[in-house]
């Protein structure tokens, strides 16, 4: 029974951790996307200056799409964590 039990607390440890990681490689995932995003409208913007807005607005909701899927994983990790 006490083999049993350790194999079981080293279940739920190990649930714990892979959240913790999933959550960490979430939020850097996030973070190269916003940054290959910014990248790439600030390259748009210098070949094609007049196309400044529109390129602009379309950076601002890409980034906030990919940081709502960041939010969302980030989020499934911590309560990975927690439960």
């Amino acid at each position: 029974m006490s083999v049993l039990m350790n194999t079981i607390m080293l279940a739920g440890d190990m649930a714990k951790a892979g959240g913790a990681i999933g959550a960490g490689v979430a939020a850097l995932g996030a973070g190269v996307g916003i940054g290959q995003i910014g990248k790439g409208a600030v390259e748009s913007i210098a070949r094609q200056p007049e196309a400044a807005g529109d390129i602009r607005a379309n950076m601002i909701l890409t980034a906030a799409f990919v940081e709502g899927v960041a939010l969302f994983a980030v989020i499934a990790g911590i309560l990975a964590i927690f439960v």
